[in-house]
């Protein structure tokens, strides 16, 4: 039984999601939050397995709830919202969400996605993770720039990259599927493309996981990046 609880400032919408998931005999929706700072107390008090979590909320914004959630490793968030915005995805997953979903999504889509994330798999079109992989990398490269020029009085070259010590412990099948979920390729892609079963690739993915200690397919995707894999 996969245990959620809903975060949203309106009523009607959180009435609506709970009547979704309860279609589903092994979801429970367990209480609901009508702003950022009660979703927190909520999740402490009643530890669901995922936070539904709206972006947009009084008090505490949904953001900020999932940070502090994550922070203290209460509860996965999946981040719902009206608005199809960059920067909401940039920052609820930069905030530790698990995954990104629209609320005008398919009923259906509402119960897959919280079955996905309840699995340990972070949710993301591939479009979105590249956009959002994308952002990171320039941030990180603004960020460095303006470090050396604030230390030596001017830029300087950007450094190899940073090699996690965990990346040895991979097979070369292993870091071969690292490097295609780097470029935001879903399971069928990559088993597609290696000419691989797909319950093979979720097990490579599952692996690579354990070994580099990432929460999911997400921290994957920014590692890849990061260690020049892609």
């Amino acid at each position: 039984m996969t245990r959620v609880l809903l975060a949203d400032d309106q009523a009607l919408v959180r009435s609506g999601f709970s009547l979704i998931l309860s279609v589903d005999d092994d979801v429970e929706v367990v209480g609901e939050a009508g702003d950022g700072a009660a979703a927190i107390e909520l999740t402490r008090e009643l530890r669901p397995d995922i936070v539904l979590m709206d972006v947009q909320m009084p008090v505490m914004d949904g953001i900020e709830a999932t940070r502090r959630i994550v922070a203290e490793d209460l509860a996965k968030v999946l981040v719902l919202t009206t608005f199809d915005h960059d920067e909401y995805v940039f920052d609820g997953l930069a905030a530790g969400a698990s995954g990104f979903l629209l609320k005008n999504s398919d009923p259906e889509h509402l119960v897959e996605a919280v079955r996905t994330v309840a699995a340990g798999h972070a949710l993301l079109a591939p479009q979105i993770t590249r956009r959002v992989i994308e952002q990171m990398v320039a941030g990180e490269r603004t960020v460095g720039a303006a470090r050396s020029a604030a230390s030596s009085g001017a830029p300087e070259p950007a450094g190899p990259a940073v090699v996690p010590a965990g990346l040895a412990q991979l097979t070369p099948r292993e870091r071969e599927v690292l490097e295609l979920v780097g470029t935001g390729l879903s399971n069928a892609e990559i088993a597609s493309t290696l000419y691989l079963g797909e319950a093979t690739v979720k097990t490579h993915v599952s692996n690579v996981l354990a070994k580099l200690h990432l929460r999911d397919r997400v921290q994957a995707v920014v590692l890849a990046h990061r260690a020049g894999l892609v």
